[in-house]
Formats: C-alpha cells, structure tokens, sequence
C-alpha cells in the first residue's frame, strides 16, 4: 500500500510566510523604549546641530583680573566716600592724567618729574644689585662647592641674613659721608643674602655621580665649573636673582625716604609733607608697577635659560 503525497504548496507557503514575516510585537515595543531612553540621554545640543564651546582659559582668567579690579576700585571708592582723607578713584585718577602728562620735568634738584624719581631710584638699584651679583654668585658656587667654606660662612649668614636692610644705612652714612653711596650700599647688603643661599643650595642638589664622573675624566676645576656646575644651578641662581631684586627695589624706597635727594622715595615723602596723598597713592602704583616689570622681566629670563 503506497504512502500518501504530502503537498508541496502549503509547506512552502508556510515558509514563506515565516521569512516575510515582521518582527515579533515585543521586540518592537522593546526597540520603541531604547529609542526613547536615548533621546532623554542626547544631549540638547546634538539635537539643535550645535556644540556646546567653553570659554577659551585666557578669556576666563582675563575676565577674573578684571573682576578683581573692579571689586578693588569699589571698595576703593566704598572707603573714600567713608570719609577720612583718603582720595577716591576720580581725584587720583585725575591728578596721574597730570604728572603723567610731563613726567620727566625738571625744575631744580628738589623739584622733578616723577620719571627722574623712577630713574634715579632704578639706577641706584641697577648699581648695588649688580655689584652683588658680581660678589654673590661666585660665593654662593664657592660655599656649596666646598664644605670647609660652607662651614666658615653658615654662622656668618645665620646671623647676618635676618637683619633689616635698613639697619645697615647708618654704616654706609658712616663709612661713605653720602646718602647716594650709602642707599647703593643698602642694596647691596640686602640683596647679597639671597643670591648666595639659593646659588650655594643649587651646587649641593648637583648628584654625587655627575662630581664623580668629572673627576675620572681629570676635568679641570673651570671645565667642571662651565660643564656641570653652571648648567645645573642655573635655576637656583635665578631665583635668588628674582628674591633679590624683589628686596631691592622694596629697600631702595625706604632708603631714599631717609636720605633724600632724587628718587621714588623721596618724590613720596616730599609730597607727604606737601599734604598731596593723592600724589602718594599715584607713587605707591608706580612702585608697584615697576616691581611687577621687573619680576616679570626676570621670569622671562628664567624661561629663557631653564635647562630641562
């Protein structure tokens, strides 16, 4: 007895009923709830085209100094309008438009125009820094260079190091019988401390074995000094520089405030006893001013010459 045919149609009409088929309803509805998580995580600005840019860093910290200028003038003005006689923003601002409008005037010894004060005061500065660096680098290298030598001197800078400046300008009066001599003098002393300290610190961070190779290879005293030694304390060199000339252009003003002649210091305690405070105030920025060039200046140099 022969088996029945089973029909070919219905098996392939299944089949493909199958493969055209769509999606089953639950993965449909799951697909919709991805969908809508994603765009609730999508952030608005992908959906408009745009990025969301932030502020460049120069432009923030530009806008915080000018914030906190501003909150100084305001206060500034708060403690003027308080009373006292302390000038306001306006009358200092007013009376800077008109020495600065002729800054270098001259009129007699005693009667100048403040950029003479500045001048005479930066070479004043000028004069005794220089003369210190010329002493004190070689005696900060020779200090930590050679233990006998930092032996003799440790008592030496302990005891002398923390003394005022200023303490020091009766000596120069005494010794040189001029106030010009004596505010140089001043400078020197102040600014001899930092260069040896941070020059002598720089020769002993130098690594034994950098010494010890130069001494296998019999390299001369100047060779080790111009190879090894310069190169590497050369950052330390130059932050004692930075401290020094910090503190000596801090001295010079009080110097100049006891010894009179030309100079920013003078030009502030004279117009004290003229009773200008605005004029004292104009100074004190001056002063300010100057100080940031010139540590600026120096931190240049020490980005020029930095060995990393």
């Amino acid at each position: 007895m022969s088996a029945l045919p089973v029909p070919v149609a219905p098996v392939i009409s299944l089949r493909a009923a199958v493969i055209t088929s769509g999606p089953h309803p639950a993965a449909a509805a799951l697909a919709e709830r991805v969908d809508a998580v994603a765009k609730r995580r999508k952030p608005a600005s992908s959906a408009t085209g745009y990025r969301r840019a932030r502020a460049p860093e120069w432009l923030m910290q530009a806008f915080a100094m000018l914030a906190g200028i501003a909150l100084f003038i305001v206060l500034w003005e708060v403690v003027a309008r308080q009373g006292g006689r302390i000038p306001g923003p306006a009358v200092v601002w007013k009376a800077a438009v008109t020495i600065f409008s002729d800054p270098f005037y001259s009129k007699g010894p005693n009667d100048q125009g403040i950029g003479w004060n500045v001048l005479s005061s930066l070479k004043r500065v000028g004069i005794g820094f220089g003369l210190a660096a010329l002493v004190g680098i070689p005696l900060g290298f020779m200090i930590g260079r050679f233990k006998f030598l930092s032996d003799m001197a440790a008592p030496i800078i302990a005891m002398l190091k923390p003394v005022s400046p200023l303490a020091w300008l009766p000596i120069g009066l005494l010794v040189f019988k001029a106030a010009n001599p004596a505010a140089i003098y001043v400078i020197f002393v102040c600014s001899l401390w930092p260069m040896i300290v941070n020059t002598a610190v720089g020769v002993r961070q130098i690594p034994q074995d950098y010494l010890n190779v130069a001494r296998v290879l019999n390299l001369s005293e100047w060779k080790v000094f111009t190879s090894v030694l310069f190169p590497a304390v050369l950052p330390y060199m130059i932050t004692g520089v930075r401290l020094s000339i910090g503190v000596a252009w801090l001295v010079i003003v009080a110097a100049e405030m006891l010894t009179g002649g030309v100079g920013i210091g003078f030009w502030v305690w004279d117009e004290w006893n003229n009773l200008k405070v605005e004029h004292i105030i104009i100074a004190i920025f001056t002063i300010g001013i100057v100080g940031l060039l010139l540590e600026q200046a120096l931190v240049l140099l020490a980005k020029r010459f930095s060995y990393n």
